[in-house]
């Protein structure tokens, strides 16, 4: 299969609990579609196999590599069973679309935009005589998002209330949802919600849910929310086939409710998890992975890991700058440099930026201090193409 013994562990691995600690660049989206591939080989009904991750363009990517490793260089016979390989949303509005009238909404429900919720927001504000200029319907939508994004629900919003914008946000949380079930729709951060309370209270719900699938992979571990962390403990506690792939390096999304305790305690959930590590980095050189093991070593809760790179290259660099004038002089004199020396071709360098702002001063940089060395054609390939510096200043 062309994988290295730490993948071809994980791969090969078919029951029970197992956590993949993938490095980053170490072949994780390889290791998980091949290691569905695998379960159908071993017999496996497809559609038994329930693969979840957090966006739909990973999600399609995932099913179509899955697809060419089961049926390479042909077409896929119509009606062939496939796994379902879904984002955590789309998984909770099938299961809110078999049951969501136990919740006592409507079963052909709407789910509401950014929009729609504002004007929801808007209307019950006044109803409730708010002061608007206190709390505005885009300021209650960004607080009670936050909170459902944490599984805070109306009746406890107010312990988590840290200001007068957030308290009068608590009170009004419970009438939006009034407001909201009424017209017979739910917002997109209810769509977790709703699906994780059908399965703490409705145990035939949960029956039901759980006997869909036999093996459940989850990408991304680390980025689990309290909702989707109990979704998929639920649904997988019956068969215990779960697999999670994941990085508590990797863990960038504690604001939007993502809590990496989960894959840290994921063998105290599972004791009879199998632990393996994806250590060998395929993406970056030896001096790059050098400089990230000695940053990600000072976090304080991590599982213990050490990626190794396989190839070679110049040492990472560290510019400080005076402001952001400075920093765009110094950006595109290495790049003059690099392009004068004949070390690079024009496309083969990047620049990563953080802010729309940071662009303007390095495109005016580009155009005014290479075009003497560049022709017209390359500057604007250069300029046009939205690059960006990316950086990191350590104080």
């Amino acid at each position: 299969m062309g994988l290295n013994p730490e993948q071809a562990n994980a791969v090969h691995t078919l029951r029970g609990p197992l956590l993949v600690l993938a490095g980053a660049g170490s072949g994780k989206t390889r290791v998980v579609t091949m290691r569905i591939a695998e379960l159908i080989r071993h017999g496996i009904a497809p559609n038994r196999i329930l693969a979840v991750t957090f966006t739909n363009k990973a999600a399609a990517e995932m099913r179509e590599r899955v697809m060419g490793i089961l049926f390479p260089n042909q077409r896929i016979p119509k009606g062939t069973p496939v796994p379902e390989v879904s984002t955590f949303h789309s998984l909770c509005v099938q299961i809110l679309h078999r049951h969501i009238s136990k919740l006592g909404y409507p079963e052909q429900f709407a789910i509401y935009d950014r929009n729609d919720q504002e004007s929801l927001a808007g209307r019950v504000l006044k109803d409730m005589a708010t002061n608007l200029a206190k709390l505005r319907p885009g300021d209650f939508i960004n607080i009670i998002s936050r909170w459902k994004t944490q599984s805070i629900r109306p009746f406890e919003a107010d312990r988590y209330a840290e200001n007068d914008r957030e308290y009068v946000a608590a009170s009004v949380y419970r009438r939006y949802q009034t407001a909201l079930k009424a017209c017979g729709a739910v917002d997109f951060d209810d769509i977790l919600l709703l699906a994780e309370d059908l399965l703490r209270d409705f145990p035939e719900v949960l029956e039901e849910e759980r006997s869909r699938f036999d093996h459940i992979l989850v990408d991304e571990y680390q980025d689990t929310n309290q909702s989707q962390y109990r979704i998929i403990r639920a649904l997988a506690l019956g068969h215990r086939n779960l697999c999670v792939v994941g990085d508590d390096d990797q863990s960038i999304y504690a604001w939007r409710g993502a809590e990496v305790t989960h894959i840290l305690r994921f063998s105290k959930d599972w004791p009879e998890a199998k632990v393996v590590k994806l250590e060998t980095n395929y993406r970056s050189t030896h001096e790059i992975i050098k400089w990230a093991n000695r940053v990600v070593a000072f976090n304080r809760e991590r599982h213990p890991k050490t990626l190794r790179a396989t190839v070679s290259g110049e040492p990472p660099r560290i510019l400080q700058c005076q402001g952001p004038e400075e920093e765009a002089m110094k950006v595109v004199s290495e790049i003059r440099c690099r392009l004068k020396l004949n070390l690079r071709k024009p496309n083969e360098i990047a620049v990563l930026f953080r802010t729309n702002e940071q662009s303007r001063l390095l495109k005016s940089s580009l155009n005014v201090r290479t075009c003497h060395i560049l022709s017209l054609e390359v500057c604007r390939f250069l300029t046009e193409r939205k690059f960006a510096i990316f950086w990191h200043i350590f104080e």
